[in-house]
């Protein structure tokens, strides 16, 4: 009961926790203000909304084939329709369920290619390890640009980073010592559990033994210079963010990933994030919100429509299994 319970919770909280900061965001503003927003989304330039949203298109199909390239040293070449519709409904599911779309994206791959599920899902945790190392890189280069921004950032969200350290370090040294134990037990569940701990491995350990490293890279630099790009282009949409420089738009695209994993695909939490940035580098409120959720807004929809048409399309795709 208590499980369900806590289970519950973590689907529930985090919309509460969206919807509640929605909220915030509409009562921060006075009704003058809000026509405003309206109106400059309304008169937004969506020619580069649309380049916004085929960048992102983009670095899905390339996310498909960089998942290719961790797959082959383990004998697995799925087709490349599958990786993508099962990139599109991982991305989908995240917007109900945080974290449920790396289960759901597995699962598919795991129902429609044969590829075992802990060896898919081992590939999908390598795979956000080294965005979490090009997330990191990205907030480098941010704050060698715009240092006291940065810091402000992290100390506003209660984010130290020698505590950061040691709970990894503290985690590290906990794994070690129960994948030992593991090793040596003979009770039957956890000979199970070892079993499916050996695939995440196979699959978390391929980036290693991967034939094509160079392609490997190029795909990832190309996934995230895709990201930026989208804020970029979307900087063209509305007149007074035109002249965003680099630095102030790289600011703002980390503190809209910190924001996408706090509320389910950063519903209302990512425009307001994105908009405090702006709004410190001088550019009006009104634009600084209307940016953030055409931003968030144009994304969002993509990601529905997308991941609605593969969930329906994937069995006709692959009637013959």
């Amino acid at each position: 009961m208590k499980k369900r319970l806590k289970n519950k919770l973590k689907i529930i909280l985090p919309l509460v926790v969206g919807v509640f900061l929605v909220w915030y965001s509409y009562q921060q503003t006075t009704a003058e203000e809000r026509q405003l927003i309206l109106s400059n989304i309304r008169e937004a330039n969506y020619l580069w909304v649309g380049l916004s949203l085929l960048a992102g298109l983009i670095s899905h199909l390339m996310r498909a084939w960089r998942w290719n390239l961790l797959l082959e040293p383990m004998g697995y070449k799925p087709r490349f329709g599958n990786n993508v519709m099962a990139i599109l409904i991982a991305y989908l599911a995240n917007l109900g369920i945080p974290r449920s779309g790396e289960i759901f994206r597995a699962t598919t791959i795991s129902s429609y290619e044969k590829i075992p599920f802990e060896k898919g899902f081992g590939t999908i945790v390598a795979e956000r390890i080294i965005d979490l190392i090009m997330l990191l890189v990205v907030v480098v280069i941010a704050a060698l640009f715009q240092t006291e921004v940065i810091v402000d950032y992290f100390e506003a969200k209660g984010i130290k980073p020698i505590n950061t350290i040691l709970v990894l370090i503290a985690a590290g040294l906990a794994g070690i010592v129960f994948l030992r134990f593991l090793n040596r037990t003979r009770i039957g569940f956890l000979q199970r559990i070892k079993g499916l701990i050996r695939g995440l491995t196979e699959g978390l350990t391929s980036i290693f033994r991967m034939k094509y490293k160079t392609a490997f890279l190029l795909y990832t630099l190309g996934i995230w210079f895709l990201y930026v790009a989208m804020f970029w282009l979307i900087k063209y949409s509305i007149p007074e963010t035109t002249d965003l420089s680099l630095p102030v738009i790289l600011v703002a695209f980390v503190a809209g990933a910190f924001a996408m994993s706090t509320t389910n695909g950063g519903i209302g939490l990512y425009p307001l994030a994105v908009s405090k940035i702006l709004v410190f580098y001088g550019i009006s409120k009104v634009s600084a919100d209307a940016f953030g959720w055409i931003m968030w807004t144009s994304q969002t929809l993509m990601v529905i429509l997308f991941g609605a048409l593969s969930f329906l399309y994937l069995p006709f795709y692959n009637k013959s299994k």
